[in-house]
């Protein structure tokens, strides 16, 4: 056992640990429960920021606040958790979109202890997938957190709340075989039976088995993204989940798919990774375009978010295959932005809901004299989400343009496709998130639509979990460093380990991997191909 004291250990079972005594609560002291568990959602993330701040060097890539303990040792099963440049700030990402979004929750009257019980459980499973350093226990905590989603859609949904949550349950299970299955190959692969990651990652395996992992691996993380095609559960969960679950499942969930793409398909299968890093720019481009086109489609307010989503998830693909520590470092900052903003606007289209009693934008209209508060958080965060200048959400998407732009692996042909038509999507969504607004705030208000005069406009406590969000959205935007310095050291790290197993042309032609064909070359085909790797 580590002779220091187990500070993530500690982060990620206290939500855990504390949903266990929610039961002994009694079943009329709702407020008492809501209290309670928001407590431990600002007690954790407390911890989280203490902890980095004290015991966390921001100059070291390796992993660091390593705990690990013998599991199941029957099993080769150990508890190991660590951060790292990538990982960090993405566990303070979730400690403060899940203690928000517990805060939203604060009317829940149906079942409010089995509803904070499963947030709390969820809150712990994420911060798990995060840090988990043994592939069982990364599959472990990536299946932990798929059934307090299905329950929190399929109880306090709307009204197609079950037909949304089986979607979401039967893509996301199936899809998560495909990470078991190629750990327990990865793990049993050789002489030696491992499931530490960073031991998986070291091992040398044949192209065609590496090609299959990682094939494997992104189907799986691409139903989490998500990645056109396996992208439709999202609009339909989107929908019928309440605002607090949206703003954990745009916010959180969804960054565990890129996350995963970088920690296991890049980190241990680099070699696979050249192969199919043209497949995800042109899968990300995909993304943009398909996702701004659907979004301007919908009439539903958080069905236009959710193909917003899944547009601004393009940019993500794009800078992880970018083969730059600045399209990488882009992608984990699109990460961190999108998961504000997108919180930010789930959150405000709640608001929005609970006081007109629907998300039909055809049904909506004139609500900015009704709600001008309401309005002009809404109008930010449409601001921050196509991109104004100053706001995280320009920071994030311009960083991966000059990753992908500046790169020397793809051609320059390839280069300007990718890099236009991305600029589509550009174009595209000022259209669809400014029709948004239009069609919901301003023109005549709809005469069959009647505020809740209790409610009016936002209250003190909706205020305050915008402003938390919209705070560091601008803070982003305006001094980047914030963040970037968090992962910078790591993305380097992460971008050199992959472009050392390119293959190098010779002195003579030291042209682009992909300068003739944007098909990757056989890695073992001439004598000018030499592989260099510093695994």
């Amino acid at each position: 056992m580590s002779t220091e004291f187990p500070w993530l250990t500690t982060i990620l079972l206290l939500p855990l640990v504390a949903a266990f005594a929610i039961p002994l609560f009694p079943d009329n002291k709702s407020k008492l429960v809501r209290w309670y568990a928001l407590g431990v959602g600002i007690v954790d993330l407390a911890l989280m920021i203490y902890c980095f701040s004290s015991s966390y060097d921001l100059q070291e890539s390796t992993f660091q606040l390593y705990d690990s303990y013998a599991w199941i040792p029957q099993l080769g099963l150990r508890w190991s958790v660590a951060v790292d440049g990538l990982s960090m700030p993405l566990v303070l990402l979730t400690g403060l979109i899940t203690t928000l979004a517990m805060l939203a929750a604060w009317k829940v009257e149906t079942k409010p202890k089995l509803f904070y019980f499963l947030m709390l459980a969820m809150y712990s499973a994420q911060i798990g997938v995060f840090v988990a350093q043994d592939m069982l226990l990364f599959f472990l905590m990536w299946e932990l957190e798929l059934v307090p989603v299905y329950l929190l859609i399929s109880i306090w949904g709307g009204a197609k709340r079950r037909y949304a949550a089986t979607k979401f349950i039967l893509y996301t299970a199936a899809a998560s075989i495909f990470i078991l299955v190629g750990g327990l190959a990865m793990a049993f692969y050789g002489e030696t039976i491992t499931f530490d990651m960073t031991t998986l990652g070291l091992k040398e395996y044949p192209k065609f088995f590496e090609v299959l992992v990682y094939a494997g691996f992104l189907i799986a993380f691409g139903v989490k993204l998500p990645i056109f095609p396996l992208h439709t559960w999202l609009p339909d969960a989107h929908s019928e989940a309440s605002a607090p679950v949206s703003m954990v499942l745009a916010g959180v969930l969804l960054k565990m798919g890129g996350y995963g793409l970088i920690r296991l398909n890049i980190e241990m299968l680099p070699n696979a990774h050249v192969y199919f890093a043209p497949v995800l720019v042109i899968l990300g481009v995909v993304n943009i375009i398909y996702g701004s086109l659907a979004a301007f489609a919908q009439d539903h307010l958080k069905k236009r978010l959710a193909y917003s989503s899944i547009a601004h998830m393009g940019f993500v693909l794009i800078g992880i295959a970018s083969f730059t520590e600045l399209g990488i470092g882009g992608a984990v900052l699109q990460m961190v932005s999108h998961g504000l903003i997108a919180a930010s606007l789930f959150f405000l289209s709640g608001v929005t809901y609970e006081r007109t009693h629907t998300l039909a934008m055809e049904k909506l209209g004139g609500m900015a004299q009704q709600m001008p508060k309401v309005f002009a958080l809404f109008t930010a965060g449409s601001m921050a989400s196509l991109a104004l200048p100053g706001m995280s959400g320009f920071v994030g998407e311009l960083t991966v343009f000059l990753g992908i732009a500046t790169s020397d692996v793809y051609s320059n042909s390839f280069k300007v496709v990718v890099v236009l038509l991305a600029a589509v999507g550009l174009i595209l969504t000022p259209i669809y998130l400014l029709s948004m607004l239009r069609q919901t705030f301003y023109g005549q208000q709809n005469s069959g639509i009647v505020i809740e005069s209790y409610l009016g406009d936002a209250k003190p406590r909706e205020m305050l979990i915008t402003a938390c969000l919209l705070l560091p959205i601008i803070g982003i935007g305006l001094y980047p460093k914030v963040v970037t310095q968090v992962y910078d050291v790591k993305t380097v790290a992460v971008a050199a380990q992959v472009r050392n197993v390119l293959p190098v042309i010779a002195q003579q032609q030291p042209a682009s991997l992909y300068a003739t064909t944007i098909s990757a070359p056989s890695l073992a085909s001439s004598d000018a191909v030499e592989i260099v790797s510093d695994r």
